[in-house]
């Protein structure tokens, strides 16, 4: 079955980019995103996505890991573990921290 008219992509591909994904690495977060990408694709409109979710959560393979490692850290956790504040930026990045500019 078609999920995807605008890319053609069909149940059978995502159930195998999914077993795929699985096989390379069992404790890998799926997302929508990472099967396009092994699919060698990009979204489009998005018209399908209630479907080629549907599709994602019916697939044998398709699981949560119970040890998920892809959390993130909280902001403050991150700045303590590394003494990083904000992605290594300086302060005052933002135009809107740096004040008027005449």
């Amino acid at each position: 079955m078609i999920v995807c008219h605008c890319l053609n992509i069909s149940d059978h591909e995502i159930r195998s980019a999914i077993s795929w994904m699985r096989a390379a690495d069992p404790q890998t977060i799926i997302t929508p995103g990472k099967i396009y990408h092994a699919l060698g694709k990009r979204a489009d409109c998005g018209g399908c996505m209630p479907l080629f979710l549907d599709t994602m959560r019916k697939s044998a393979s398709f699981k949560v890991p119970m040890n998920p490692r892809a959390f993130r850290l909280p902001a403050e956790a991150h700045a303590e573990t590394t003494g990083k504040r904000d992605e290594g930026r300086q302060e005052g990045y933002r135009v809107s921290e740096r004040g008027a500019s005449v």
